[in-house]
């Protein structure tokens, strides 16, 4: 049985859930899924511009969590970028 998750602390809420590419209809798009601790993780580092640890202690997650969110955000944005993909934040 895996270890229950911690609880993340989130910021901010996003004013907006979805990005699209311009000019292509939604319905015809395939979906990135984006949760709300990674969408806080980028708010933190590269919005905020706070360093690693700074970030982790505002999440209350280890250093080595936030690192792994904080991959795993990127790896997805990069994704839809690249392969032209909906991001859509689940809250």
């Amino acid at each position: 049985m895996p270890r229950p998750r911690k609880k993340r602390c989130i910021g901010l809420s996003p004013r907006v859930t979805y990005f699209k590419p311009r000019g292509i209809p939604l319905n015809t798009l395939e979906e990135v899924d984006l949760n709300h601790d990674e969408f806080e993780s980028i708010r933190l580092k590269y919005v905020m511009e706070l360093d690693q640890i700074e970030c982790a202690k505002m999440m209350k997650v280890s250093q080595s969590t936030f690192q792994r969110i904080l991959v795993s955000a990127n790896k997805k944005i990069a994704e839809a970028v690249v392969n032209g993909k909906a991001i859509k934040i689940i809250t």
